[in-house]
């Protein structure tokens, strides 16, 4: 992995003083994001909806957060938050209930969240795709293995930017497309629920496609739009230093993190990452465990791993030097609050290090707003910076709320 350079020179507005108070550029995106299947219940219409009654998940979404009737709830908390801009994903399934056929209500439904978000001074960055599929494509094609997928995939893309496109400020096609295809068709976690490497390969081109296709029709439809999509990255070390092993790590690391954008052909305006932590590999088993850079761990098992977001950042800007970065999630499962400030703090911190070394990193998501569905774990796994109340559907926002929202309010952390 590469070495911190210690640079004396501040680069891209942030600013360093000796009392470690970092401060980030004057319009950076300060953001947090949640997504449709997760938060807005009864999506009884989408493949997840399906496997979660056949006992794909540890929980039925059911009514989750019901954030498609409580959205204002939602933006009170983002107005409260001082966000400059809220990332939500939009319900294919809602949208386009039956092959060929959209919902008008739905799509005004959407307008008016978004415009919402807009009349309280909210930029709106917007998901096309977070894995869910209609049950019409699902049950009369199989899903994204077949390639009649792609012309689905494009027309619902197409109807989305022309009746919402100017709602949107930043536009993400698709969500971490390396999750779905690798637990749906490989390991069988998510849907189909398959273990097929030759439909995984046939799933990844169609969807390599249709993205590059909605890409061209977003652009034709609405040229100012800064269009891209996200791409769960890690970084992964190794402790075995010989050649062979070293080679192996940047091999499955370029793969891992990059394969998608080298596919798509340049069709990208932004470098759009989900970092959630590190991962170390051995050629022992158990062969990936996660990284941690101390002895914190969220709920889930995952380790505290701050430096790796700067490894990823710097490795992307070395990759795609023209392309402004977002880190479009970011958090831990932390149901107590204890860890959740410190996580916040720690990958903020070597965010302010690689813009300090010439990233153009444009803005910061925290992963989430609420505690959520968490797909396949249910509903335990709590993300939020809100708790939420599945009973009352209540939303109390916990201490690290009140921590990021200082931290927004005066552009800076102190370390």
């Amino acid at each position: 992995m590469k070495k911190i350079k210690n640079k004396k020179k501040i680069k891209k507005g942030a600013k360093i003083n000796r009392k470690n108070i970092l401060t980030f550029p004057k319009d950076f995106w300060w953001g947090a994001a949640y997504a449709s299947h997760q938060v807005e219940g009864n999506n009884t219409n989408n493949n997840w909806w399906r496997w979660e009654q056949q006992g794909g998940s540890e929980d039925s979404s059911g009514r989750a957060c019901d954030s498609w009737n409580l959205f204002r709830r939602d933006h009170d908390l983002v107005e409260e938050l001082g966000l400059k801009s809220f990332r939500l994903s939009l319900e294919w399934s809602r949208i386009e209930p039956s092959e060929g056929k959209f919902d008008k209500e739905s799509i005004e439904h959407y307008r008016t969240v978004l415009r919402d978000l807009k009349k309280r001074g909210v930029k709106t960055t917007v998901t096309l795709w977070h894995w869910t599929l209609p049950l019409w494509l699902v049950d009369k094609y199989g899903g994204w293995h077949n390639k009649k997928s792609i012309k689905f995939f494009v027309r619902y893309c197409k109807k989305v930017v022309e009746e919402l496109g100017e709602e949107i400020d930043l536009f993400l096609i698709l969500n971490e497309p390396n999750i779905p295809l690798n637990k749906g068709y490989l390991n069988a976690e998510h849907p189909p629920g398959k273990r097929n490497p030759w439909l995984f390969w046939q799933a990844t081109k169609n969807m390599i496609q249709a993205y590059k296709d909605c890409y061209d029709i977003t652009k034709k439809i609405n040229p100012d739009l800064p269009v891209g999509f996200t791409q769960h990255a890690s970084e992964f070390v190794t402790p075995h230093q010989f050649w062979g092993a070293q080679w192996l790590i940047k091999k499955i690391e370029s793969f891992s993190n990059w394969h998608f954008y080298f596919k798509i052909e340049g069709k990208f305006d932004f470098v759009g990452i989900n970092y959630y932590t590190g991962h170390e590999l051995q050629l022992k088993k158990p062969f990936r465990k996660p990284r941690s850079e101390s002895i914190i761990f969220s709920d889930m098992g995952w380790g505290f791993s701050p430096r790796g977001i700067y490894e990823v950042i710097m490795d992307a800007k070395e990759r795609f030097p023209q392309k402004p970065i977002y880190i479009l999630e970011n958090g831990a499962a932390d149901a107590e609050d204890k860890i959740r400030e410190e996580y916040i703090r720690g990958h903020l911190k070597w965010i302010h290090q690689a813009i300090e070394d010439g990233a153009d990193v444009r803005g910061y998501f925290h992963w989430s707003l609420l505690d959520n569905f968490e797909w396949q774990a249910g509903f335990w796994p709590r993300f939020g910076l809100c708790e939420m109340d599945y009973q009352t559907m209540e939303r109390k926002p916990r201490k690290s709320f009140y921590y990021y929202q200082k931290v927004i309010r005066e552009n800076k952390i102190e370390v």
